[in-house]
């Protein structure tokens, strides 16, 4: 099933770029196409969901063959973490196919077979359980992006497609370096099998960097982030929606799925380094947000203060902090879709995006300002709306690890509120200056089949989180098991376990003796001294 949903976008892309007729009519053809198979697409993931069972950790839907001699494996499978992955990506494409069903007009064929490329390139990211398949996969995921944004995209997007594409390419090299050595010192390409397999204390420092090096400029991290705004800008709406909504979870997903488990000592050494970093994008991404004129700009940059969410929660290295950074990449993958698509709504009516050529949108687009205000809503963290879960689970896991970080990524919240309630605001709200953005016709019907799957799933997640909750929970919890078996907590008895039982056999009988019973370890499973 997993290799169908791999090879039938693929097949599709080389379809739509034969299609037979004048350039209307291949338009056309190409356009019906692509809808046709991201909802078969999609329909197939259900069922991949409805058959996933998320009572194990175990990786299922396993699929292997070796056919490119030895070097590495055609080797497939998901687990609950890459489950919602691959299902996100699934539901955004072919709302993606939709948002630019009318704004491109040229090369319409080679845009919709690339977007089918990056959704064959994007569910074998999160599908590939071989370590050099996945980087494969996530390498040639770059190139329809760059494609989409250089050919599709604005004014500056010669500039944008290359500064996205050398940003992301020169941070995996040194990955791929760290690969090649994983791969001959464990003996395996098998990314199981490295999640499991104890590399030298002393290698994992160098091999956790390497490896950060390619997902912080994914995610992006800052200060690797400059490259974000830029591409958000001056890609098409769709390409926004597909980059915000799901290629920066590559990055989030790499952290989980090699950094910790492969090298949990370095997780825990690098656990400031990550926290300050979070730190530093949560407040000053959010405070360059906040004086942005250009809506995608702006929501470009809110973009990085969600991620660095992620990564705070991420190395919590607990169960509340990951499972919560999961869960804000989803509720952003929608949320971000949705308000990209929002701008994009009004930008090909009037075509700026200068929020101070609009002023009073409610008046005549009254609709469109419902669901604007959902999302934007939804964006701060709401409760009961996509974001609150996720952030509040995160906040939980920081707490729980470091009070002062937690603090410090709060303000994020505050200042999110800020530059989303005041784009609003100034957008919707006010007297309508121009007479050319009172003249905005409302939503029409395709505007609609768009916005509203975006305003379920923001609402469910909020509402009723555990359908999404419920996969993560086992393979967070091996996660979680992982990193404290490579860093056991330090309490008396772990002492004790770690090779501290010689000085300890030998004090507690002269303690006891001398009358001290008040400062030897509690009784096992107390948990606490006396």
């Amino acid at each position: 099933m997993l290799t169908a949903m791999i090879l039938l976008p693929l097949a599709l892309a080389l379809v739509v770029l034969f299609l037979p007729g004048d350039e209307a009519q291949k338009a056309r053809l190409a356009k019906l196409v692509g809808l046709g198979g991201t909802l078969l697409l999609f329909a197939i993931g259900l069922v991949l969901w409805a058959g996933f069972d998320s009572s194990t950790a175990a990786f299922q839907y396993i699929e292997r063959a070796e056919p490119f001699g030895g070097l590495f494996s055609w080797h497939l499978g998901v687990d609950g973490i890459s489950l919602v992955l691959v299902l996100l990506t699934l539901f955004l494409m072919p709302l993606c196919i939709l948002a630019g069903w009318d704004s491109v007009k040229t090369r319409v064929p080679e845009y919709i077979a690339a977007f089918l490329a990056m959704e064959a390139m994007t569910i074998g990211v999160f599908s590939a359980l071989d370590i050099f398949l996945f980087y494969i996969f996530f390498e040639a995921g770059l190139i329809p992006m760059y494609l989409i944004i250089g050919i599709w995209g604005g004014k500056r997007r010669i500039y944008a497609s290359y500064k996205f594409f050398l940003y992301t390419l020169l941070g995996s090299v040194l990955m791929l370096l760290a690969m090649l050595w994983v791969a001959r010192e464990a003996g395996t390409t098998d990314i199981p099998a490295l999640m499991a397999h104890d590399f030298p204390l002393q290698a994992q420092t160098w091999l956790w960097l390497a490896f950060f090096a390619s997902f912080a400029v994914k995610m992006p991290m800052w200060p690797v982030h400059t490259w974000l705004p830029d591409a958000h800008v001056e890609a098409p709406t769709a390409g926004s929606m597909i980059l915000a909504g799901v290629l920066l979870k590559m990055g989030g997903y790499g952290f989980i799925r090699f950094s910790i488990p492969m090298f949990p000592d370095a997780s825990v050494q690098f656990m400031w380094l990550v926290f300050g970093l979070s730190m530093v994008a949560v407040v000053y991404t959010s405070l360059v947000a906040l004086v942005q004129t250009d809506m995608k700009k702006l929501i470009a940059y809110s973009s990085v203060a969600h991620m660095a969410f992620v990564t705070g929660g991420l190395f919590a290295l607990n169960t509340q902090g990951v499972e919560g950074a999961m869960v804000v990449m989803l509720a952003h993958g929608v949320v971000s879709a949705a308000l990209f698509f929002c701008v994009g709504v009004i930008y090909d009516r009037l075509h700026t995006r200068d929020i101070d050529r609009y002023g009073g949108v409610t008046t005549n687009m009254p609709r469109y300002a419902v669901f604007f205000l959902l999302f934007t809503m939804a964006s701060v963290g709401l409760p009961g709306a996509a974001n609150f879960v996720g952030e509040f689970l995160v906040l939980s896991g920081v707490f729980q690890a470091e009070t002062w970080v937690a603090f410090v990524m709060t303000t994020g919240i505050i200042l999110g509120a800020a530059y989303m309630l005041w784009l609003f605001a100034r957008v919707m709200f006010g007297a309508q200056k121009n007479a050319d953005a009172a003249a905005m016709p409302d939503m029409n019907a395709r505007e609609w089949a768009i916005m509203v799957p975006l305003a379920v799933v923001a609402l469910w997640m909020g509402i009723y989180p555990k359908p999404f909750l419920e996969p993560l929970k086992a393979p967070v919890e091996s996660l979680m098991a992982r990193v404290e078996r490579a860093n056991p907590p330090q309490t008396p008895h772990t002492k004790i376990a770690r090779g501290d039982v010689q000085l300890a056999s030998a004090t507690e009988p002269a303690l006891a003796a001398a009358g001290h019973e008040d400062i030897l370890p509690a009784a096992a499973g107390d948990g606490d001294t006396k």
